[in-house]
């Protein structure tokens, strides 16, 4: 079956299981840390992604394209590029955008038609701050996923984050609450928990049932697998429910010509403690 006429949680469905992996490989492509033998080039950067996906492919249930990455270094075409090959090639395995837009009306109409339409992703991260309005332009693209950041991995989100709203409960609670039930007309948002706070991601499954939490943290955040797979799992279906995305432990994991090998090698080495973890 073409997983691109399926909607976004069906393609979760289907990639949790048949690949046996909640991993999702993230793309932040930093030209100064590429391999020397790419750096430079005209599409170094697309030819870094590509190498680094089809060494990983059979390994995760995503990928995770930071739109930042591209964007600074005028390589816009090259993540058109990358995403349309990885939907050829690789059309089982979900495509997150990973852009955290956070604007409102007109603007996130077109910010919405960026991500689904001129990049082909499958999902985007938005930021909720302003609200509902913020989320609906995205609910409009027919089976697209909207991942709503809510308890993130940096320090800096306690800031807001846990301010007491709502008879007392920190803030990214409510959001878990309203993402869920208020807002989820489509049936197609997610949540963003870091794994550097797996307390939190255990009071959000609580409160967000079988929801798909995006969680960054593990690898060189030093999020810890055991505890986030503890707090994230969903009772009677292991191996679902999280997409836990490790960037650049993994692209990064040799700066020499065996950057898609060893990239493999730690991707592989994380589904596998992630596996480990599933099954305590």
């Amino acid at each position: 079956m073409n997983s691109r006429s399926n909607t976004f949680n069906q393609q979760l469905q289907s990639a949790w299981a048949s690949q046996g992996s909640m991993l999702c490989v993230g793309f932040d492509p930093d030209p100064k840390r590429l391999p020397s033998s790419l750096q430079g080039k005209p599409e170094g950067i697309f030819e870094f992604c590509r190498e680094i996906a089809d060494a990983t492919a059979d390994l995760v249930c995503s990928f995770k394209p930071q739109f930042a990455y591209f964007a600074s270094q005028r390589a816009e075409a090259q993540l058109e590029k990358l995403i349309g090959y990885l939907k050829d090639k690789y059309p089982h395995i979900p495509v997150i955008l990973d852009s955290k837009r956070g604007d409102i009306g007109s603007t996130a109409d077109h910010y919405a038609l960026e991500a689904f339409e001129r990049y082909g992703a499958d999902a985007v991260t938005v930021n909720p701050y302003m609200g509902f309005d913020t989320i609906e332009p995205y609910l409009k693209h027919a089976g697209k996923g909207v991942i709503v950041l809510c308890r993130t991995s940096n320090p800096g989100g306690s800031d807001l984050q846990f301010l007491h709203v709502d008879s007392g409960k920190p803030l990214y609670l409510h959001v878990a609450k309203l993402a869920s039930q208020q807002w989820n007309n489509s049936g197609q948002i997610s949540l963003v928990v870091g794994a550097t706070f797996p307390e939190e991601i255990a009071k959000v499954r609580a409160i967000v049932g079988d929801m798909p939490l995006l969680i960054p943290g593990i690898g060189a955040q030093g999020g810890d697998i055991d505890a986030t797979i503890k707090a994230g799992r969903i009772a009677g279906a292991p191996g679902t429910g999280m997409i836990i995305n490790s960037s650049r432990a993994i692209l990064y994991a040799s700066s020499g010509s065996d950057f898609a090998q060893a990239a493999r090698s730690v991707a592989q080495s994380t589904r596998d403690a992630l596996r480990a973890a599933t099954a305590k």
